[in-house]
């Protein structure tokens, strides 16, 4: 989820007004003042962020050694978006290697000045297959996609109107402000909701609706065929941030969408290369139309370098392995569920929705931070404890990701190191129902 359609921290809002203290008797205004006072809340508040130093060893994943403090520990990573360990699979090495070989390491300009290779076309002619789409739309981050499309659809089309899912992401949430569109928040995966919205609405005016398949901390899922048949009977367009889902889902890893049977119902879809494909960069496939306005119109298309040809070749590589490999997907869920049932028979406080994100809800930014750093320096688990902005204050939480590549020992290894740190730390271990 994001807070930025739903809350601002108070702590931070308050140094933020505070910093009126930081003009000086002479008028000038001191920034490093200014910037000392909102990073002071945000510590004092528990919410202060600091960088795992990872270092990642060939063929080692989940594995990978953490630098800290002048020291280096082996750990077992349990938060990466890698959700298929494709990162570091020979076929996506290859790859990128012969790719560097070949191409050289940048694209050398933006998509439009002298900066599109061969592969750019390749892989958007993939993605397009993979979402039986008619065409589709590289971009350098899911980030820029949502933020690119979404912005420059609602503030071309004449007196839009978006829709937008409570619990869009930011980067979707930031498009659509962009945009200066008017825009309707619908209640999460509520489509009464949104079409009680839609039928207030006056018809002609081109409406958006904007969502996620999998909302990467709860991990609920979203009812996309429901909310595809409300998009074509209120005439709207139905835009889909599938980035949780592809590679994952449905046939050949095509997601959400096309594990619901809605695929084809669904106006825009837009995905990434960075979490199951394990690479890097964003995307958009749709209608040959649709996507041609997008790459003619979208500044964040537009005015940015393309992706390096080495990253877009591992991509390509990645993808078409992934839709060949069921076996990937099976094993990912089976892991996905074993972690589950281990964390259930200790009782172990987690939202059990029916996707692959195991939040273990804690509900303290500081508690949080504290269980986080004890499974790190006791049993050399890495989770990365997840706060506000990220997620409401009160429900921070430990966000977990199986992969088909963590075995069997390693998720009983978790969920006994899990027992013991919630109990030395006093929180409840609960029944996991009472939180689904």
């Amino acid at each position: 989820m994001s807070s930025l359609q739903k809350i601002e921290p108070a702590t931070i809002n308050d140094a933020s007004a505070n910093n009126i203290s930081a003009a000086q008797p002479d008028g000038h205004f001191d920034f490093d003042h200014a910037f000392d006072l909102d990073l002071t809340a945000l510590k004092a508040a528990g919410l202060y962020r600091r960088f795992a130093r990872l270092e990642k060893l060939p063929g080692a994943f989940p594995k990978a050694l953490l630098h800290r403090s002048g020291k280096s520990a082996l750990v077992t990573i349990w938060c990466s978006n890698d959700y298929l360990g494709m990162g570091q699979n020979p076929v996506v090495e290859t790859a990128l290697h012969d790719a560097a070989a070949q191409f050289g390491a940048g694209a050398g300009g933006t998509r439009n000045i002298a900066g599109t290779h061969d592969i750019h076309t390749e892989l958007e002619a993939e993605i397009a297959s993979l979402h039986r789409k008619e065409a589709a739309l590289l971009f350098t981050s899911g980030y820029v996609a949502n933020d690119a499309v979404l912005s420059t659809l609602a503030s071309r089309l004449p007196n839009a109107v978006v829709l937008s899912d409570e619990m869009n992401h930011t980067s979707m949430i930031a498009g659509i402000r962009h945009s200066r569109a008017e825009k309707h928040i619908f209640r999460h995966n509520n489509v009464e909701h949104l079409e009680h919205q839609l039928s207030k609405l006056d018809q002609s005016r081109p409406k958006i609706i904007a969502c996620e398949s999998i909302y990467s901390m709860d991990g609920t899922i979203a009812p996309l065929a429901n909310i595809a048949r409300v998009a074509r009977q209120y005439n709207a367009l139905s835009y889909v941030d599938e980035v949780h889902s592809v590679g994952l889902y449905g046939p050949d890893g095509a997601g959400i969408a096309a594990a619901q049977g809605a695929g084809q119902n669904i106006d825009l879809i837009q995905g990434t290369l960075a979490k199951a494909f394990g690479v890097m960069g964003g995307y958009v496939a749709g209608s040959h139309l649709a996507v041609d306005y997008i790459r003619s119109f979208a500044p964040g298309f537009i005015f940015t370098t393309a992706l390096s040809p080495v990253l877009v070749n591992a991509a390509l590589a990645s993808i078409r392995h992934v839709r060949q490999t069921e076996s990937l997907r099976q094993d990912h869920q089976r892991q996905v569920l074993r972690t589950k049932e281990a964390l259930r028979q200790r009782t172990i406080p987690f939202r059990d929705e029916p996707s692959h994100i195991i939040p273990v809800m804690i509900g303290d930014p500081f508690v949080t931070r504290n269980v986080a750093e004890e499974l790190l320096e006791t049993y050399n688990i890495y989770i990365q404890p997840i706060f506000a902005p990220t997620v409401e204050p009160g429900t921070e939480r430990l966000r977990i990701t199986p992969t088909p590549l963590h075995t069997d020992a390693m998720i009983e290894h978790l969920a006994d190191a899990l027992a013991d740190v919630l109990s030395r730390h006093q929180r409840p271990l609960e029944p996991q129902d009472a939180l689904a």
